[in-house]
């Protein structure tokens, strides 16, 4: 073979080989990140941002990227937005349900592409859903109307719970009347009122609790407020009523504002579900699951459809005694935030 003749086959493998690669990636540039999305009800409660950035920041950690989308409590929203992140090629959803039925759509959605979900905080009902995180909220009732049986065992109760479509608030009251039923049996406790609050909003509970106290002439020793948003219009209605301070209040969140008003005695209680952990165990279970992997729950819980793999974690009551220890502590709220000093 001639030099010229040889140096000619030597640039044409040059340049198939050059072909080859450049049907390929450069070699300087990273494969694709993983993509998983968080589906939110809400972002105008304050809980509901902390859960984000966590979620994000974790998830990030773990080397994927997330798309949030926030469906404003509008169920078709949010089934569109599950939608338009599974069209852009997200391998795994996290959804904290508008509409706890509802949401099976976004599910059986997902299955079609055989992508996972994971139901955060709201257990989604009727649905082939992958696990479920939250914490026991029938617990959290519990804890609630014990804290004021504790501080009124006697006199006439108003109950107010969150939104109806929201199955967490069903567990709530489910835990509320376990411990108000024998007092109740007894005649000792009455309920004369127990309205849900749409979509958990403040300006509900101060509507539902300034008709109950009209309805029972003021005479009113405590309101199971379902969560700390519900405890704000509650005590907005109080304050009206010159109650404020006089009737106990509960509450769910551990709120800047619940801390706020536990500090000046206008709420009693809340109870506080460490987000971090939460966040951070779903973000992981989400990322495991895109990648194909499974992931199994601690107990079961059953939905309707099926026993859905379960990882409950434990909630903390607070009160004025216990803030500095548990909420201040953790560092979900600063001291000076919270005593405004």
């Amino acid at each position: 073979m001639t030099r010229l003749r040889w140096f000619g086959v030597l640039l044409g493998a040059m340049l198939v080989t050059a072909g080859c690669g450049g049907e390929g990636r450069p070699h300087h540039q990273q494969a694709p990140a993983l993509r998983i999305a968080l589906l939110l009800d809400s972002l105008k409660e304050e809980r509901w941002k902390r859960d984000q950035d966590l979620f994000v920041e974790r998830a990030k950690q773990l080397g994927a990227e997330v798309s949030v989308k926030a469906a404003n409590g509008d169920a078709a929203l949010q089934e569109q937005q599950a939608k338009d992140v599974l069209a852009e090629g997200a391998k795994a959803l996290v959804v904290v349900p508008v509409d706890t039925e509802k949401a099976a759509a976004i599910v059986a959605l997902a299955a079609e592409k055989k992508v996972p979900v994971i139901s955060y905080d709201r257990l989604i009902r009727n649905a082939d859903i992958a696990l479920y995180v939250s914490f026991d909220n029938v617990k959290v009732g519990r804890m609630q109307a014990e804290y004021l049986l504790n501080k009124a065992p006697k006199g006439n109760y108003i109950l107010i719970g969150g939104s109806q479509t929201d199955n967490n608030a069903k567990l709530l009251r489910q835990g509320q009347m376990e411990m108000l039923k024998p007092a109740i049996a007894a005649g000792s406790v009455k309920i004369v009122d127990d309205p849900w609050a749409e979509g958990w909003a403040a300006d509900k509970a101060r509507d539902e609790t300034a008709a109950a106290l009209k309805k029972a002439h003021n005479n009113v020793v405590a309101v199971v407020a379902s969560n700390d948003g519900t405890a704000g219009g509650a005590v907005d209605a109080l304050t009206e009523a010159k109650l404020a301070g006089k009737v106990f209040v509960s509450g769910q969140d551990a709120e800047l504002g619940a801390m706020r008003r536990i500090v000046a005695g206008t709420q009693v209680m809340t109870v506080y579900k460490p987000i971090r952990p939460l966040a951070r165990m779903a973000a992981g279970a989400a990322v495991n699951m895109a990648k194909g992997q499974t992931e199994d729950g601690l107990v079961s819980i059953n939905n309707g459809k099926k026993d859905v793999p379960a990882r409950l974690l434990e909630p903390i009551s607070v009160d004025k005694e216990s803030i500095d220890r548990t909420v201040i502590a953790d560092g979900y709220h600063k001291q000076a935030e919270v005593y405004q000093k």
